[in-house]
């Protein structure tokens, strides 16, 4: 089986950057579409990015197009999230998950067709 390992949560100001890492112990036609998700109290999980693992193509949500990033290293099976200019809305658990048959624009953040998940990594940001 596939296994995520997420990594480079932690706390920073506003407008401060943290880059996540994802580990993966295998890419295989479960994991042609990567995604980060993200979780704040009370609220809904979202999708956060995605990105198809043969094609590179991207896909962000409105609230972080422009300041988030993903991104993949194949020789290390490690996806990552490049977050700049944190705003209070960010904090959340974020989790990394796979997905088959690629991702595309109407199916980039349907958490039902990811397989594998991560256990989260923490991100808060203060004032």
């Amino acid at each position: 089986q596939v296994q995520l390992v997420e990594s480079g949560g932690g706390s920073v100001q506003a407008g401060g950057s943290l880059k996540l890492s994802c580990a993966a112990s295998a890419y295989t036609y479960n994991n042609a579409c990567m995604g980060w998700f993200r979780q704040a109290p009370g609220k809904e999980r979202e999708g956060v990015a995605s990105i198809n693992t043969t094609t590179s193509t991207k896909f962000y949500a409105d609230s972080v197009k422009g300041r988030f990033t993903i991104s993949l290293d194949k020789s290390k099976n490690t996806v990552y999230l490049q977050m700049n200019g944190l705003k209070p809305e960010d904090p959340a658990m974020y989790y990394c998950a796979d997905k088959p048959l690629g991702c595309y624009s109407d199916s980039w953040s349907s958490q039902n067709l990811f397989n594998t998940w991560g256990q989260g990594t923490q991100v808060n940001v203060s004032p």
